[in-house]
Formats: structure tokens, C-alpha cells, sequence
């Protein structure tokens, strides 16, 4: 009994140097781990960030840190990211809203942007993989949603803060004839004449629905545009995206109001004579409506454009008169105190 009780001593004493030194392992364990997180996070912080010139819901990061803009440069899955792009890249965007049927427009098309432009298919048929026959299908962006127009598709993919690194944007129907058309040219006679707001002068072996916007032989610029081939200047862009109403799809109307996005609109809206297309007027979006109540299918898209033209007039109108009451308003107000 005597050793048994003598051996348990022992080994009871043996063991508080173990623990000791496990303990003091621990401990500096724990610091150097400390010491490691602390040079590995160093903007770790308790302090809360909170700022408001932020974009809304972004308050909370540090401004340095806010990726606010986006873009349509394509990435690659693997290397360094510093080395996706190349070292000039597109200064401009071109945006067609397209189907199948018209592939071989669309490829001409196509083939007058250079390098410099983004290619941004919008695919109203829900045809895109068919498109790879083309080479340049490889490096263009493809969208597709059935049967909608080329202001919805505007509207939800190209917003100003997506496609802010252009400073141009075209956004073209897929029924132009681009023959007499060089879009770096263009792009030089916008500039010259400070052009925020534009489009290519319209031939047609059929009737031209705006006649102002019909070709000038001889000059080189003219004043006015609609909406079949616009371009945008990136500053203009940013007020006409927000002038396109989610609901109203065909853009009726609209051309009327862009003068409303710049100033001198007579200055800074023209056409480019010498610059030209042919508006081959191929109905193809019609087609994509459902024939009902005894009207075919391009009927009823025709009856809906119309309504939609008038609903955005009288939104605008009845927008104005609002502000313009409440601005006169707040002045009396003012006035009497």
C-alpha cells in the first residue's frame, strides 16, 4: 500500500511541470496567432463606417472601396486580373436588338464597328448559340429575352453605371443598311460639331415616316433625330435612361422629348449627312405579337405603339405641370415668411 500511495505521489508531481509548460505554449500560441491575424486584417477596425455621399446601400464601406460603375469588358477565368484586358480597350458601345432571320444584316453591321466597340446583341427571338458562325459572336455580349423591344432591353442591361466606361452608345435597329456607313468617321463628325445626341442620316427605297431625318446631299450635319439608329453621348445617356418608362416598351414618343436631356438641344441634337443608312423597313418585331380580337399580330403592336405615345405624352405633361405647381408653391411659401 505504502508504494502504491508513494508511486501516485510521484506521478502526481511529474505532471504540474506538464501542465506549466502546456499552459505558457498556449498562451504564446495565442499571441503570435493574434500577432498574425492583426498584420493580416490591419484595416480591421471597431470604428463604424457610415457615409453618406456613398451610393445608396453602400454607407457602410469605406469610399476607396465602393466599385460604383461597371462595364461590358470580357474576363478571364484564370491569370491575374490586371492582365484580362487589353491595353487599349472599347471606348464605345453598340447595341442591336436582333433576330435570327436578320443575321446576315446584323453581320454586316457588325463588321463597320471596329475594336474600339463593345458588341451587344439583344435577342428578342431567343436565338443566341446560333450566331457563333460568326467569328466576332466570340467577343459580343449576348442577351436574350422573347419578344421584347429594344428600349426594355435598354432600359434593365443599360443602365449608366453599367456601361459608364463608354462615351458613346448606339443603340440600332437590326434593319439598317450600313454600305455608306463608318462609324470611327462618325464618331469624328459628332465630336467636331459637339453632338450629344445623333443619328445617321436615312435613305429608304420606301417612305421615310420622319422626313426630317431623310438624307442632305452636300452638308454634313443637320438638326433633329428620332429613335431608329440614335447615339447617345455618355452624359446624355444618363438623363434618356432615366426618361425611358419601364412600362411604355416601343419608345413612341420619346424622340420628341430628348431635347430635354441637353442644352442647346438645337445645338447638341443633329443627324449626320454624310454619314448614312438605309432603312430597309423589315417589320420583324411586329411579327413577335399575338394576333387577337380579330387583329393580326403586327396590328396589334401598331395599335399598342400608338397608345403608348400618347400615354407618355401625357405622363410628361402632367410631370411638369406637377413640378412647375409645386416650384410655385414652395416659392409663395417662401414669400410669406
Amino acid at each position: 500500500m505504502a508504494n502504491r500511495a508513494d508511486n501516485s505521489m510521484r506521478c502526481s508531481n511529474s505532471k504540474k511541470p506538464n501542465d506549466g509548460m502546456m499552459l505558457v505554449i498556449s498562451i504564446f500560441a495565442g499571441i503570435v496567432i493574434g500577432f498574425l491575424l492583426g498584420i493580416s486584417f490591419p484595416t480591421l477596425s471597431l470604428t463604424k463606417i457610415w457615409v453618406p455621399s456613398n451610393p445608396r446601400g453602400a454607407e457602410m464601406l469605406p469610399p476607396s472601396f465602393v466599385a460604383a460603375e461597371s462595364d461590358f469588358y470580357l474576363r478571364r477565368l484564370w491569370g491575374l486580373p490586371k492582365d484580362d484586358l487589353p491595353v487599349v480597350k472599347p471606348k464605345y458601345l453598340v447595341a442591336f436588338t436582333v433576330s435570327y432571320e436578320q443575321r446576315k444584316n446584323i453581320d454586316a453591321c457588325v463588321k463597320k464597328f471596329s475594336d474600339n466597340f463593345t458588341i451587344v446583341l439583344f435577342h428578342y427571338d431567343g436565338k443566341t448559340s446560333e450566331y457563333d458562325e460568326f467569328e466576332w459572336s466570340k467577343r459580343a455580349i449576348h442577351v436574350s429575352v422573347p419578344k421584347q423591344t429594344k428600349w426594355w432591353y435598354a432600359k434593365r442591361f443599360l443602365h449608366p453605371d453599367i456601361i459608364a466606361p463608354y462615351e458613346y452608345i448606339f443603340i440600332w435597329d437590326e434593319d439598317l443598311g450600313v454600305e455608306n456607313f463608318d462609324a470611327e468617321e462618325y464618331i469624328k463628325i459628332v465630336n467636331k460639331h459637339g453632338l450629344e445626341i445623333s443619328q445617321p442620316a436615312v435613305e429608304s427605297r420606301k417612305s421615310i415616316t420622319w422626313k426630317i431625318t431623310k438624307r442632305i446631299p452636300g452638308i454634313e450635319v443637320h438638326k433633329f433625330i428620332e429613335i431608329m439608329a440614335p447615339v447617345f453621348s455618355r452624359e446624355a445617356w444618363r438623363c434618356v435612361w432615366h426618361m425611358i418608362q419601364n412600362d411604355l416598351v416601343h419608345g413612341w414618343g420619346l424622340d420628341f422629348a430628348l431635347r430635354k436631356c441637353v442644352e442647346p438641344a438645337h445645338e447638341k441634337i443633329g443627324v449626320v449627312d454624310s454619314q448614312w443608312i438605309i432603312h430597309q423597313k423589315i417589320p420583324s418585331l411586329g411579327s413577335q405579337g399575338t394576333a387577337q380580337e380579330g387583329k393580326t399580330a403586327f396590328q396589334g403592336v401598331r395599335e399598342r405603339c400608338k397608345r403608348e405615345w400618347t400615354m407618355f405624352q401625357k405622363r410628361m405633361t402632367r410631370s411638369e405641370q406637377k413640378y412647375l405647381k409645386e416650384i410655385a408653391s414652395a416659392s409663395s411659401n417662401s414669400t410669406r415668411t
